[in-house]
């Protein structure tokens, strides 16, 4: 059996090896480097836009417990994100350039996987998983919407945030430390006082914007929104949001400032950080000379300003069924053009759509993760054909049916409980699986 995969980011580098290691034949197409898209500036598989941070790593947040989940599936984007960790208190987040150095030299050195570069404008014959992202190129999405119909012709607008050098951070305004002093000292943060603050929030909030062609701030994905978006709500906003000062000790007060701004380090050797929760659509020139009012990064170098793109997704829950298929066809989706927001997310849907196909073509039962599971909690919310008004959503623990024992907890111990009891159940339904997860596959 050859299996056609359109797309090498995180979804579709997934999908392309879990099919691989079970002896599947995987034609991956990928048009960088030939052409690239907004968000794009490498030629590496699963390369990540938005943010280095692949979200929370314990099992009390259901990103984290969507983690371990797909470790026990034997993830490859896990593996590769375990081996480039770079410290992140409570995060996973990853060296942006290594991470996909390393998926993209473990998917291309597969022997069952082959490479073609170049676009792909066509939905080809035979067995085809779409992981073009949301960034598909507009020749493929108007394939796709015409297989589709009616329910295709969806998108939102999201962000990146601007990366600098580490070097140009003034310490003498900045210090390292973690919210709450949890784990080691990874953060860079930029004290405000309220007329700081105040000065920037103004000239924030009336910087100038580049154009883009059917933007309107209602059209953000609220995970992604650009920092002046959200500055625009309201004064205070930003002082609940990215610029949050609660648990951050400025050794020189003792105290909490007025307003924190935190940068995050983007790649091993610490040389490049992001600023957390600035992303943005402000002009490259209103970008340095907004962000330069932060104290600390008067001087800041900025090594790739933040940009805005358009993000495109179906309306996954009356087009696709709960394998990802689009019913009658030899096609699925996998990724965030199925509207399951977030890179873990995009990765989950990648694997499953593997499984799925995998699982068709050797006529066994389509695979039924348990609901109780964040994996199993998100496939349901994103293929319930009762949805009204599907937008793209990360995986949470309001998906997931509430405890059945009806003790009182707190929330964190109702949060573990929930990842103990999915853990618990996806064990055991590997355990009844070994067509999809028997065997020696590493």
């Amino acid at each position: 059996m050859n299996v056609t995969v359109i797309g090498a980011g995180l979804a579709g580098s997934e999908c392309a090896w879990q099919l691989a290691q079970r002896g599947i034949q995987v034609e991956l197409h990928e048009m960088k480097p030939e052409k690239m898209t907004p968000a794009h500036t490498t030629e590496y598989f699963a390369e990540l836009c938005c943010s280095n941070s692949l979200r929370g790593a314990g099992l009390e947040n259901a990103v984290g417990l969507l983690k371990e989940e797909l470790r026990r599936l034997d993830s490859l984007i896990l593996q590769c994100a375990d081996a480039t960790r770079v410290e992140a208190g409570g995060a996973l987040a990853v060296d942006r350039h290594g991470f996909a150095r390393l998926v993209t030299e473990k998917v291309r050195s597969h022997p069952n996987i082959t490479v073609i570069p170049g676009e792909v404008t066509e939905i080809p014959e035979g067995e085809v998983i779409i992981a073009s992202g949301p960034l598909t190129s507009d020749a493929l999405a108007e394939k796709l919407q015409a297989l589709l119909g009616e329910h295709s012709d969806l998108h939102f607008f999201d962000a990146a945030a601007p990366l600098v050098s580490a070097e140009s951070v003034d310490m003498e305004h900045a210090w390292m430390g973690s919210r709450y002093d949890k784990g080691t000292d990874d953060y860079v943060n930029c004290p405000m006082n309220q007329e700081e603050y105040d000065a920037f929030w103004k000239e924030l909030t009336t910087a100038q914007e580049a154009e883009v062609h059917g933007f309107e701030d209602s059209q953000v994905f609220e995970g992604c929104m650009p920092v002046e978006v959200m500055a625009r709500r309201g004064h205070d906003t930003l002082l609940y949001g990215p610029l949050k000062s609660r648990g951050l000790d400025d050794p020189r007060t003792g105290r909490w400032p007025y307003a924190v701004v935190q940068l995050r380090r983007d790649n091993a050797d610490g040389t490049v950080y992001n600023l957390v929760g600035f992303q943005t659509n402000l002009t490259f020139g209103e970008q340095k000379r907004v962000f330069h009012m932060v104290p600390g990064l008067e001087n800041a170098e900025f090594f790739r300003y933040g940009v805005m793109h358009r993000n495109t997704f179906v309306d996954a829950p009356h087009v696709l069924d709960g394998t990802f298929a689009v019913p009658g066809t030899s096609v699925r989706l996998a990724g965030q053009i199925t509207g399951t927001e977030g890179y873990m997310e995009a990765v989950a849907t990648g694997l499953l759509a593997a499984l799925n196909t995998y699982a068709e073509a050797i006529e066994a039962e389509p695979v039924e993760l348990p609901r109780v599971g964040a994996l199993g909690a998100l496939v349901g919310y994103a293929t319930d054909p009762a949805t009204v008004g599907y937008q793209p959503m990360h995986v949470n623990f309001g998906l997931v049916p509430p405890l059945e024992d009806g003790k009182r907890r707190s929330k964190r111990d109702r949060y573990q409980a929930y990842a103990d009891r999915a853990l618990t159940a996806l064990d055991a339904y590997l355990a009844t699986r070994p067509d999809l997860f028997g065997g020696d596959r590493s």
